[in-house]
């Protein structure tokens, strides 16, 4: 069934359409603090938008949904290609506005994540994309967030003016190598995903730049740039390569800035920035993509190990100043001699390890090569990357807390950034005890391993890998199955289903 069914209700193409986009993955947080104005609908919270989760852990607060799911390319991992039989639907512009807008007053969701097969060409459908995010922002006055993922080999007027209305922009990388992409999405290539996320990176850091920020989003204080890449790529909006530890992939984010009358701003972006198609527009000057860019890989539809993906994860990290890597789990959904077999179970946990893992290197000054090697190029699915990197360097532990530093309290299984900083913090009072520990929140269930108190274990251990090993993967036994036998369904959940419970909050 190629063609768009005609004649459709619009709470059947939400069906369908809402049903089809469940594969994307939306962003967990805004990053964007806007309060609501007069005359305006909705505002946005920095801290993050409120999440329900369906059960096999994706977003569904924000109305997800795509505009349209026919698609010209045959991507073999994608339950849209064209050369599959799904009934089609596509959204009019104003009629998929009314929807948002009748949502968000009924507090069925908080925002929208707008994502589109390809229909016609690459143009023409962000053109529609770009016409609905215009009439939200202008004829409708809605001032909620807005995440949009663009349609690589668009032009760059329509990238701009993406960037200007939406509060989060994506371009989808799908695969972390140029073979994986050829292999299994031959209409797609890497310059024209990486073209306009050059561009982007560019233009985001120009109008930080404007505002008086520093160019690149804000990210943990040890690990504002990560070192080393695998990229040696050149096109229009990203050239140069990355070797030894040190950037040159994008350009001069920008040029400068110069004050014109009043309160405006001449940006002077460079070379590789998208036009400002909307600056001189007041009824429409927006800042540009606000909450940063995103991208999102699809993992275990090809062969890449999870030593590829993370270390692509980390290029894009230190090359493009993404705000999100996201990694979505690939669900056998097609017949393909490429792609696993339609009974091949899901792998969520493989997911779940490669967002620790990714957490690790934004967070908390790791970077891909100490997390897993080329001779070790896959998570231990047993337990979280940190614990294996532990269990791999037990000859600088235990550590003792009352003198470690913070990077090295980071380190230790079981302690995050908050309770590293209260340890920094407490230990000038006086002496810690482990009693001290847990209430500042040190999970001990994994820190007692590799720490001590005044030169005291918590226990008596052996510091032996396999035995500690054994003792971990035995704690962990009860969340690993949760996160594999449980999630047998994989279903967008309706937006007016009671029979679901939250699994959490953004």
């Amino acid at each position: 069934m190629d063609g768009i069914i005609t004649g459709l209700t619009t709470d059947e193409k939400l069906n369908i359409l809402a049903d089809a986009a469940k594969y994307d993955v939306a962003c967990t947080s805004s990053g964007v603090d806007r309060r609501g104005q007069k005359g305006t609908l909705g505002n946005s919270v920095s801290c993050g938008i409120c999440h329900s989760f369906s059960a096999d852990g994706r977003c569904i607060s924000l109305l997800k949904v795509l505009m349209t799911n026919h698609c010209i390319y045959d991507c073999k991992y994608c339950i849209n290609r064209k050369s599959n039989d799904v009934p089609r639907a596509t959204f009019e512009p104003d009629e998929l506005c009314d929807l948002v807008i009748e949502f968000y007053k009924r507090n069925y969701i908080e925002g929208l994540f707008l994502s589109s097969g390809i229909i016609e060409n690459p143009t023409y459908t962000m053109e529609r994309m770009c016409r609905i995010l215009y009439l939200l922002r202008t004829k409708y006055r809605f001032n909620g967030y807005i995440h949009v993922k663009t349609i690589p080999g668009a032009s760059d007027e329509l990238l701009s003016m993406a960037g200007y209305l939406a509060d989060r922009i994506s371009v989808n990388m799908e695969l972390p190598t140029d073979d994986s992409l050829r292999s299994l999405a031959p209409n797609k290539s890497f310059k024209t995903i990486l073209d306009p996320m050059g561009k982007l990176t560019n233009t985001i850091g120009a109008h930080r730049l404007a505002i008086g920020k520093s160019p690149r989003m804000e990210r943990s204080s040890i690990n504002k740039y990560l070192p080393g890449s695998i990229f040696n790529y050149e096109g229009d909006g990203a050239k140069g390569t990355i070797s030894g530890g040190k950037v040159d992939l994008l350009g001069e984010a920008a040029k400068g800035y110069a004050q014109s009358s009043g309160n405006e701003q001449a940006l002077s972006l460079s070379s590789g920035s998208l036009l400002p198609a909307m600056t001189g527009d007041d009824a429409r000057r927006r800042a540009f993509a606000p909450a940063g860019q995103s991208t999102q890989m699809i993992v275990g539809a090809g062969g890449d190990s999870d030593y590829t993906i993370i270390r692509t994860a980390q290029s894009l990290y230190q090359g493009y100043d993404l705000k999100r890597v996201f990694y979505s789990a690939y669900i056998p959904i097609n017949d393909d001699p490429a792609l696993p077999p339609k009974d091949t179970a899901v792998p969520l946990l493989r997911e779940h390890r490669l967002y620790q893992a990714d957490w690790l290197m934004r967070y908390y000054g790791f970077v891909a090569d100490e997390i897993v090697s080329e001779s070790e190029p896959d998570l231990d699915l047993r337990m979280d990357p940190k614990c294996n990197w532990a269990v791999r360097h037990l000859e600088v532990f235990p550590v003792e807390v009352q003198t470690a530093n913070y990077n090295m309290l980071l380190r230790i299984p079981g302690v995050g950034p908050k309770s590293a900083a209260r340890i920094v913090n407490a230990r000038r009072y006086g002496t810690l005890t482990f009693e001290n520990l847990k209430k500042m929140g040190v999970v001990l269930k994994r820190a007692h391993y590799f720490i001590t108190c005044s030169g005291q274990m918590m226990y008596r251990i052996p510091m032996e890998r396999d035995y500690i090993v054994r003792e971990m993967v035995d704690a962990d036994r009860k969340e690993n199955w949760r996160l594999t036998a449980e999630n047998k369904q994989y279903r967008q959940l309706s937006l007016f289903d009671d029979q679901f419970q939250s699994m959490g909050n953004g």
